[in-house]
């Protein structure tokens, strides 16, 4: 009687063959979770962009580089005319779990908002560049 199975050859050409497709497929889908991270990041300081004119409309200007971001979801002290909060949740922190940079004025415009990318330090290329609303 014949015993019915998989030998020790054809598993090994399986797990080959799945290791070969994992390694195409997984670089390839590990680039697009890169790419969403900054576009999610672009997105969230657009965001900030809307909430800080908002502000800037019943306050007269921009948030200081002290008060930061911090002033779109609670009144800064001695502030009566704030009316926010200007965004609908909490204050976000980057695609990569750090907080934004804030300063106002900014070096182009009035303020800027900054995430220094994936690596968290100043500058870089790819997923590592900064992203900035300038």
């Amino acid at each position: 009687m014949r015993q019915l199975g998989f030998t020790l050859l054809e598993l090994l050409v399986v797990v080959v063959i799945i290791g070969l497709l994992a390694g195409y497929v997984a670089p390839r889908y590990f680039s697009q979770v890169g790419k969403s991270e900054v576009q999610v990041a672009r997105a969230q300081i657009d965001a900030f962009e809307k909430a800080l004119d908002l502000y800037r409309i019943d306050m007269r200007r921009y948030p200081t580089s002290d008060q930061g971001l911090q002033a779109l979801v609670s009144a800064p002290a001695g502030d009566a005319n704030w009316k926010g909060p200007y965004l609908k949740k909490a204050l976000p922190m980057d695609p990569w779990g750090r907080p934004y940079s804030y300063k106002s004025p900014g070096a182009k415009t009035d303020f800027e908002i900054l995430s220094f990318g994936r690596d968290g330090k100043p500058g870089g290329s790819g997923e590592d560049a900064d992203i900035t609303n300038n």
